[in-house]
């Protein structure tokens, strides 16, 4: 009896430790699945709201500008341009001709420099595809004493320097008409050249000079007339001028500086937003701010 009671106590012992072994693995196996699956259901349902968080990356927009005013008036509106989603390159040049041959060639998306007058001359001459999309501002031409301080005292055989370029020399002459120094030939206007110098009473010595070099050119003569951006960008005001085109002339109304680009690209949506951008009130304001008449706004 002893015996059968002995083995009944062995048999019970045996059962109890087999379940308090065995009832953790169970438990462990069973609550794996159940803990980990909403985690990655969570990591799941975060990560689409993690990438929403980050912002659009900014689409480059390069235009090509002359250092003053062109480059100052669209680093003014570097941060519309930006809260509309695009990251504005200014490419600063000192000259007249590789804003446009690098729009030609792609490297730039605009440009904006130039008047239309010149834009028309630079494609008949070189071929290109540019177009002018907007009328931004106007620079008036002005009259700048070098050696001789006023018109009136300006001697038989004096120099005056005028820019080399056909759109530009033409401005130039009309403004020596306009203050009675030189006449042009009967219905010449915005073409004209000094083989087109009818009359010049005080047979002035026309010296054609590449615009950009026509500040430092002064000290060299008696007078120049020079581009509105050489000017403010040599530090000349406009009121400094002994002459101004008037800012109902000719001149005004066909030299406003317009933002060009390949032709193609008028409707893209990056024009557009340069377009809206360079005609809106903080342009028109920071010109009126800034330039003290030597720039206009044409908008």
């Amino acid at each position: 009896m002893k015996k059968c009671i002995a083995i009944l106590l062995a048999l019970v012992l045996a059962l109890a430790a087999f379940g308090c072994s065995s009832a953790p693995a169970a438990d462990t196996s069973a609550d794996a699945p159940a803990t980990q699956a909403p985690a990655a259901e969570e990591e799941a349902t975060q990560a689409p709201a993690e990438d929403a968080a980050q912002p659009a990356e900014l689409v480059t927009i390069r235009v090509g500008a002359s250092i003053t005013p062109h480059a100052e008036i669209l680093n003014a509106v570097k941060d519309d341009l930006a809260a509309q989603g695009y990251n504005l390159e200014v490419v600063e040049f000192t000259d007249y001709i590789l804003p446009n041959t690098a729009l030609e060639e792609g490297d730039l998306d605009a440009n904006y420099f130039q008047h239309g007058p010149y834009l028309d001359e630079f494609n008949a001459e070189n071929g290109t595809h540019l177009v002018a999309v907007a009328a931004i501002h106007y620079e008036p031409f002005g009259i700048y004493a070098g050696k001789t301080s006023s018109l009136e005292d300006l001697a038989d055989g004096a120099s005056i320097a005028i820019p080399n370029d056909g759109t530009n020399e033409a401005r130039a002459l009309l403004l020596l008409e306009a203050q009675g120094l030189i006449k042009l030939k009967e219905g010449v206007t915005l073409t004209a050249t000094k083989l087109d110098i009818a009359e010049n009473p005080k047979n002035l010595d026309i010296q054609e000079i590449e615009a950009a070099q026509l500040p430092r050119s002064l000290q060299d003569v008696d007078m120049a007339v020079i581009n509105g951006n050489y000017a403010i960008q040599a530090g000349l005001q406009v009121s400094d001028a002994l002459a101004v085109e008037d800012k109902d002339s000719l001149a005004a109304e066909t030299y406003a500086n317009v933002l060009v680009v390949k032709e193609g690209n008028e409707e893209t949506e990056a024009t557009k937003a340069l377009i809206a951008a360079l005609q809106s009130d903080t342009v028109r304001q920071f010109i009126e701010d800034t330039y003290a008449g030597a720039v206009i706004a044409k908008f």
